[in-house]
């Protein structure tokens, strides 16, 4: 498939190669190939390699690429991606990391699943069921660190954010947004509408892992009840 590209730059220090403003499966696959393919490359001058949705930022340093024989870091960088488009490699479907994340759907734990209920005109039963349907792919991470956006929700529960934000969402909650969903990693204000909560750690700065879950990951959302989430809870807050 070929693939329309745009690439800029961002600032003097920064160039950005964009597929378009998308949530889109094969263009995000594009970007996290691009990612490992420009990983592996030692390119000179690179500080940091940015995947998002649809887009890729390589960040450098000017004083570095200047000592490289070329006409300018803007111009090196471009070859570099235009290069990188046409020799990185998608992974085989086959090799992706699927991920299974215990789910409760508690009321106590989905403060929004009652007002969801009311804006898609479907039964708190039928959206839960619509949520874990599904095996969702990990986009990106942003906004607090191990926060994966994941998509894409089926669209009878794709619903705005909240226009209130919430001064407090706990760590391990679940939320949908548009077309996302997603899980707060820590404490947090958050506008995402809560359906549940996990008891696994997103997040943890002790682990040699910090992060749990990785763009270009699969995750697939699994049921628990109550008393099972607050078991798993306990156990896992024994492992600190």
């Amino acid at each position: 498939m070929d693939y329309h590209y745009t690439i800029h730059p961002l600032g003097d220090s920064a160039i950005t190669i964009d597929f378009g403003n998308v949530i889109d499966a094969s263009i995000n696959e594009r970007v996290m190939a691009l990612f490992h393919y420009l990983q592996k490359q030692n390119i000179p001058g690179v500080r940091d390699i940015i995947p998002c949705y649809s887009s890729l930022t390589i960040v450098y340093d000017p004083v570095t690429v200047s000592k490289v024989n070329v006409p300018d870091a803007y111009s090196f960088f471009k070859v570099q991606l235009d290069q990188s488009v046409k020799n990185a490699v998608v992974k085989n479907a086959n090799s992706i990391t699927l991920i299974k994340i215990p789910i409760c759907y508690h009321e106590t734990l989905a403060p929004d699943l009652k007002s969801l209920s009311a804006k898609t005109n479907l039964t708190t039963e039928e959206i839960i069921e619509l949520h874990c349907d599904k095996v969702y792919r990990v986009f990106m991470i942003g906004f607090l660190p191990g926060f994966a956006y994941l998509g894409k929700v089926d669209s009878r529960i794709a619903v705005s954010r909240k226009e209130n934000p919430s001064p407090f969402v706990r760590s391990g909650s679940v939320g949908i947004a548009g077309e996302q969903t997603g899980i707060y990693p820590l404490d947090s204000p958050g506008g995402w509408n809560i359906i549940g909560r996990t008891p696994r750690k997103m997040f943890d700065a002790h682990e040699k892992k910090p992060v749990l879950l990785n763009p270009g990951d699969s995750v697939q959302f699994v049921r628990v009840e109550l008393e099972e989430f607050q078991q798993l809870t306990h156990e896992s807050s024994k492992e600190k």
